[in-house]
């Protein structure tokens, strides 16, 4: 059968025809809202290429959980930029360091709030590695060494675990990280703690601006020896299933936007949840699009986010959680 038999456009005539027929549903379930914490009081400071995102102290966090929560958002990723760095960023698995305070503290406010904590150490370390840099004797060139590093994102995941995070989200790409972590979270009694895995992490030019929040922009060289080649899709399967293999709860895609292709491979060969991290350049460029009247901020993101849960993505960190979640249910 065909035209004029077959009519698509029939399931397209009314608003209410287009909802019922809809493929794919974005809802505010959906979101994990990134924040980034630091040291201090009375501070809410705007990131500059992150218009509406904000660092802020212990002090004034609450008022934010609290929009968090009553926007209808579920989850929180917690990012923090700590008083002091080191070359082994020893601020990240200290006990009393700001993630391990935060998660404390929203535990305490919102105990109903997934917390996940972001296990790295680019933001604790003086050099901005995900890592131990070692200088290598023949050569004199510094580089990040893998399995000395693995040590350090142990007590760090553990750490956050003894603090109340819900779920750990290792992001350093070094080779073995999740089974690592994984023994060290079973080890110190953290069995049930799942792993949210930045299994397909790119070296990517979208990082920009949250390297500009999160202070953690290397001070030589750059991650490309750790993080993937934008070019790669096959390599993408190696990381996911090592991942699996090792233990992960759920994998992730970051970026999001340029990488929709790779969500949908990930979300038809594996089982587990996929995530989708639409991370911060993505965000900058639609709020300054946006601010010279060029779009239309609430059309394109949550034609964005839609795409991008259409693409596989069980699960989108994004910085438009809390607008987008109101746009959902009609305010505003």
């Amino acid at each position: 059968m065909s035209f004029p038999t077959v009519r698509n456009r029939r399931l397209r005539r009314t608003a209410a025809l287009r909802s019922l027929v809809r493929e794919t549903v974005l809802s505010a379930d959906d979101f994990i809202y990134p924040i980034f914490v630091t040291h201090g009081e009375q501070i809410k400071e705007e990131i500059p290429s992150m218009p509406g995102v904000y660092h802020f102290s212990l002090d004034l966090l609450e008022e934010e959980i609290r929009d968090v929560v009553a926007a209808g958002i579920q989850s929180v990723l917690l990012f923090g930029i700590p008083e002091h760095k080191d070359a082994f960023g020893t601020s990240a698995y200290d006990a009393n360091g700001i993630v391990q305070q935060a998660i404390r503290a929203v535990k305490k406010w919102a105990p109903e709030l997934v917390v996940i904590a972001d296990t790295c150490l680019c933001q604790f370390t003086d050099h901005g590695h995900c890592g131990i840099v070692h200088v290598h004797e023949a050569t004199g060139a510094a580089e990040v060494d893998n399995d000395s590093s693995l040590d350090l994102l142990v007590q760090t995941a553990v750490s956050q675990a003894e603090a109340g995070a819900d779920v750990i989200a290792p992001s350093n790409m070094m080779d073995g990280f999740v089974l690592a972590i994984r023994d060290g979270l079973d080890d110190a009694g953290f069995g049930d703690v799942p792993i949210l895995s930045y299994s397909v992490k790119y070296a990517s030019s979208y990082y920009g601006p949250f390297r500009d929040a999160a202070h953690s922009a290397p001070q030589f060289g750059d991650r490309k020896t750790y993080q993937m080649d934008p070019a790669n899709v096959r390599e993408a399967l190696r990381e996911a299933e090592s991942d699996i293999a090792e233990g992960a709860d759920m994998l992730m895609v970051k970026p999001a936007l340029a990488y929709m292709d790779v969500i949908r491979l990930l979300k038809d060969r594996y089982n587990l949840p996929v995530a989708a991290y639409n991370v911060s350049a993505e965000y900058s460029m639609v709020k300054a699009a946006a601010a010279n009247g060029w779009i239309d901020e609430r059309a394109i993101v949550l034609e964005t986010l839609t795409g991008m849960k259409r693409a596989g993505a069980d699960l989108i960190i994004t910085y438009h959680a809390k607008d987008a979640a109101r746009w959902l249910r009609g305010d505003g």
